[in-house]
């Protein structure tokens, strides 16, 4: 028998089962189409942090989350024998202007002191990092150290292999045992929608691809509205748009070949590399924006965990642990922004 049963196979779902069966609880995760089979399957695997201004809940949490991640994930291939393709390389972002650039070197004193000594944000000028540096019209770049990538598909075979040492299951079909939580992404956030007088959450269709250029030890680029991510087995990912509106939610289109086009103009470095793979998935987006933690708006004695978004991977440690200290312990730590009562 299961002590905890875990509904949805994606990033958050498996992350709550391992949390939960590196505690000693034997787990059951059941996803009708397989682990990483939704936005958890995709290319880019950005973990990236808020600016760090206008400090709240959401952004301590993530903070967190992204300084647990080193130990989480050395943890989960240790378990594996499988890694995640994480690394805590960094960021570089191009300054625009010198409003920009004033505003930049501000937020090198608010991540000096919100960041707590763990991480940098620094302004530094383009010439000095090398040709992968992005374009910038100011010369100037921001540099931070607590940003981070992992492969999306490798961190999910890691995690179910994990799972699996710890003597869990990982099925497509199963009948539920022990407590229950619900992480079906956006499926979930449709049920939880027909049953309110408005939206609770809903997709975002996001499309992105994947490069074969080794630029495994360098720091990911977000430069004019693309993300630019080497990963750790010799590609590059590139992303990704965020559609709410949207005909075919598995193909790619021309919206993917204008993102390729300004990422390419940013980082002139990835000039001729070949294309091998176009994705396009839907990701769940909560009404609040923030990931939705807790008690199931529907199901009495259930529990949820939904709306990772865009930040799911990067938030995936800390909503682990949280979810394991609610259901295993009955601790809440939840901070109020993420509860399913944000987003009604």
């Amino acid at each position: 028998m299961a002590d905890v049963t875990i509904y949805g196979a994606g990033i958050f779902g498996l992350s709550v089962a391992w949390s939960c069966a590196r505690r000693g609880a034997t787990v059951r995760v059941i996803d009708p189409y397989g682990p990483g089979a939704g936005s958890s399957g995709g290319l880019v695997g950005a973990l990236a942090p808020h600016v760090p201004e206008q400090w709240n809940d959401k952004k301590a949490f993530q903070l967190d989350s992204l300084i647990m991640a080193q130990r989480f994930w050395g943890d989960v291939a240790q378990a594996s024998g499988h890694k995640a393709g994480y690394a805590r390389l960094g960021r570089l972002q191009p300054v625009a202007d010198d409003a920009a650039l004033a505003l930049a070197r501000q937020r090198t004193q608010g991540a000096a002191e919100l960041w707590q000594g763990m991480a940098e944000w620094r302004v530094r000028p383009r010439g000095d990092l090398g040709a992968w540096a992005p374009e910038s019209a100011s010369g100037w770049l921001i540099e931070d150290s607590l940003s981070a990538r992992l492969h999306p598909r490798m961190a999910c075979t890691a995690l179910v292999a994990a799972i699996r040492a710890k003597g869990g299951e990982v099925l497509q079909k199963g009948a539920a045992q022990g407590r229950v939580v619900w992480a079906t992404g956006v499926a979930g956030l449709e049920e939880i929608s027909a049953q309110r007088p408005r939206a609770f959450g809903n997709a975002v269709k996001g499309q992105a691809a994947l490069l074969r250029l080794d630029r495994r030890d360098y720091p990911q680029i977000f430069a004019d509205g693309a993300l630019v991510v080497p990963h750790a087995d010799g590609t590059v990912a590139v992303g990704s748009t965020s559609e709410r509106d949207f005909d075919d939610p598995s193909q790619t289109d021309a919206q993917l070949d204008e993102v390729l086009a300004r990422a390419e103009a940013a980082v002139p470095a990835l000039a001729g590399a070949e294309v091998i793979e176009r994705w396009a998935g839907l990701r769940p987006r909560a009404r609040s924006r923030a990931p939705v933690l807790g008690s199931h708006p529907l199901r009495a004695d259930e529990f949820i965990a939904n709306g990772g978004f865009k930040i799911g991977f990067g938030m995936a440690p800390k909503v682990g642990a949280v979810m394991a200290d609610l259901v295993l312990e009955g601790r809440d730590a939840i901070p109020d922004g993420f509860r399913p009562e944000a987003s009604y």
